[in-house]
């Protein structure tokens, strides 16, 4: 089973992991996310992500999923890229998290489209209907 790591800005991850607990059922193993404060050393927050990458893979590899590209979460990220064995997406999402998991056992490489097709579908326009809420009044 692949692990996961959300690397985000504040709760952003926490609140992640636990709408998709929300959605899936709690028993969310090789689940986890690193948060970033303002002013945190990006080589000390290296040093934990390769910890908790090493914990994460149980040999089928890890899923690094980051908040928004360019920013330090996804330059972490990309640091931590290994061919293979790590990938990392930036601009999570709750369609892209939920997506990752359901394919989670599939291979790396695969499991990683899968996240990013669920991300790019998971953004619709909604439209108003004919006897909604709002246009009702």
């Amino acid at each position: 089973m692949i692990g996961i790591l959300i690397i985000a800005h504040g709760d952003l991850g926490s609140s992640f992991i636990q709408c998709a607990s929300h959605i899936m059922g709690n028993g969310l193993p090789q689940l986890t996310y690193l948060r970033i404060n303002a002013g945190d050393d990006p080589d000390v927050i290296l040093s934990s992500a390769l910890k908790l990458i090493n914990h994460l893979d149980s040999g089928s590899g890890v899923l690094v999923l980051s908040d928004i590209c360019g920013a330090t979460p996804c330059n972490i990220g990309s640091r931590l890229v290994r061919y293979g064995r790590v990938e990392c997406l930036a601009g999570v999402n709750l369609p892209m998290l939920v997506r990752a998991l359901t394919y989670r056992h599939e291979p790396l490489a695969i499991a990683s489209e899968k996240a990013l097709a669920g991300a790019k579908e998971g953004v619709l326009r909604i439209l108003p209907e004919v006897g909604n809420a709002a246009s009702s009044s």
